[in-house]
């Protein structure tokens, strides 16, 4: 994948190659929590909710699925970045981006993903150097 350390804000630095075109009309923002973008977890769960109007929104959120309520709840511990740079740190996520609006899937294995029917655990896994 090719993390290569950290920004001064705590990122994990990544290569930026374009992996995707996005041209849906709210464009590409998406939420991602920092397990993802600062710990190095995979994602491990996803879901896409109605884009904000007027807001350059995806409607996706990504979460490594360790996450509790009391991390969420505090809005310094995700961030809003494109979906391309969320592709970069997990290309395993690309084949799902255009489901609809209230698709759900979680990880079940290194690389793949499936509709969350509450059934399975999260796969959690660590992005590789």
């Amino acid at each position: 994948m090719g993390l290569f350390g950290k920004t001064n804000k705590g990122f994990i630095k990544t290569k930026s190659e374009n992996l995707i075109e996005w041209s849906e009309p709210n464009g590409e923002g998406c939420i991602v929590s920092d397990k993802i973008t600062k710990e190095g977890f995979k994602v491990g769960y996803m879901y896409r909710e109605a884009p904000v109007e007027g807001q350059p929104d995806s409607g996706w959120v990504f979460l490594a699925g360790n996450e509790s309520d009391e991390y969420m709840n505090n809005p310094a511990n995700h961030h809003v970045f494109a979906i391309n740079t969320i592709c970069n740190y997990d290309k395993d996520v690309i084949p799902y981006l255009k489901s609809p609006i209230g698709s759900v899937y979680i990880r079940v294995s290194d690389s793949e993903f499936e509709i969350d029917d509450r059934t399975k655990p999260i796969f959690l896994a660590k992005q590789r150097n």
